[in-house]
């Protein structure tokens, strides 16, 4: 009997890609998922006059949806005139650099932050027309009506990645009303960011049969509220056997702290601005337990003197092909400049300093 493959792919919008996907029937016996197209003109992909793009399946898993035989299919995008990658291909930098560096064995696990809005763009746990609830303090970790908010969506999520054998590792609500986290890792950079693209769609799949908005906006609600991020987890074979390494790795990354930033989520300078456990975007820090650093090292590795540390900076909308192939870059590389991945977002503003180590 036939089946379904949903075909997942990102698109080119801007500043912030989002993700697409339609549906292939397979016929029963095929021993490979298929190439396929779409209309790149309706994407910001391509003109009218030239307007294919090539599916190329590169991740496929359960469809939990669906159920049955059925399956989702995360695809990158290629040129059709050429078959090469499509410039808003992302992946096809990270799979080049991942394998350059395969013998380091990075591995990461990435925190999704986001946040569920009404249609009329208010997020959960606000009044619906206008004013704010209560200041942040109840709603982390949260149980019980009125500090929580959404919860049904977020078990149905977490079930269903379970069962589409993703590598979710765990979910919790946020800072802000409304605001909610799951964990994908640790696995290495391809495998993590195929799975959390395959977890956004999901969730935002789910979201839409309750008329609920999954923002991944990096300051969804402003004032004094938390933003949205998508702090990242990493860690090399040397890491996880060395405090040095470690120590190594924070340093390599506030050599670079421009290129990072500006590649870690459009309106980064909203989020990152030293308030409301963020550093601030231009300057660099690191150190033990301090979630006002740019890279936190847990108290558990400071105490063990091996693990890895967390890149607190990325947006919620970052893109993870980008993140993780800049993290590779960077630890694994440390004094091997490379040129930057994908387009510039965000502004540099002032000029970076970094921060030496603080003690907690």
């Amino acid at each position: 009997m036939a089946y379904q493959a949903e075909y997942i792919w990102i698109d080119g919008v801007e500043p912030t890609p989002t993700l697409r996907s339609k549906t292939k029937v397979i016929e029963n016996g095929t021993k490979a998922l298929p190439i396929w197209g779409f209309d790149g003109s309706s994407t910001n992909q391509a003109t009218g006059e030239a307007s294919d793009c090539i599916l190329n399946p590169v991740f496929s898993c359960k469809d939990p949806i669906r159920g049955g035989k059925n399956v989702l299919v995360m695809c990158e995008v290629l040129v059709a005139s050429t078959g090469k990658p499509h410039p808003t291909n992302t992946r096809a930098l990270c799979a080049e650099t991942a394998k350059r560096y395969a013998d380091q064995k990075m591995i990461y696990g990435i925190e999704q932050e986001y946040t569920m809005m009404r249609l009329n763009g208010r997020p959960f746990g606000f009044p619906e027309l206008s004013g704010e609830p209560a200041p942040q303090g109840p709603y982390y970790c949260g149980v019980g009506a009125g500090r929580v908010m959404g919860r049904d969506i977020v078990e149905i999520h977490t079930e269903m990645c379970l069962e589409a054998g993703l590598h979710i590792s765990g979910t919790n609500a946020e800072v802000m009303p409304g605001q909610w986290e799951f964990q994908i890792g640790p696995v290495d950079a391809l495998q993590v960011s195929d799975e959390l693209h395959v977890a956004r769609w999901l969730l935002h799949r789910i979201a839409e049969d309750y008329d609920v908005v999954i923002s991944i906006d990096a300051k969804p609600q402003k004032g004094d509220w938390n933003g949205a991020g998508c702090h990242t987890n990493f860690s090399t074979k040397a890491m996880r056997s060395n405090y040095k390494a470690i120590d190594d790795a924070c340093k390599a990354l506030g050599k670079r702290i421009n290129e990072h930033v500006s590649n870690y989520g459009h309106d980064i300078e909203s989020r990152l601005t030293g308030k409301h456990e963020t550093a601030p975007y231009n300057k660099f820090s690191y150190g033990v337990s301090n979630r006002g650093a740019s890279v936190r090292i847990p108290w558990q590795v400071a105490r063990d003197q091996k693990g890895y540390a967390e890149d607190r900076r990325p947006n919620a909308n970052m893109d993870p092909y980008v993140v993780t192939q800049l993290i590779l870059e960077t630890v694994c590389g440390q004094s091997s400049p490379t040129k930057s991945t994908g387009k510039k977002q965000g502004k540099k503003g002032a000029k970076a300093s970094t921060k030496k180590k603080t003690k907690k």
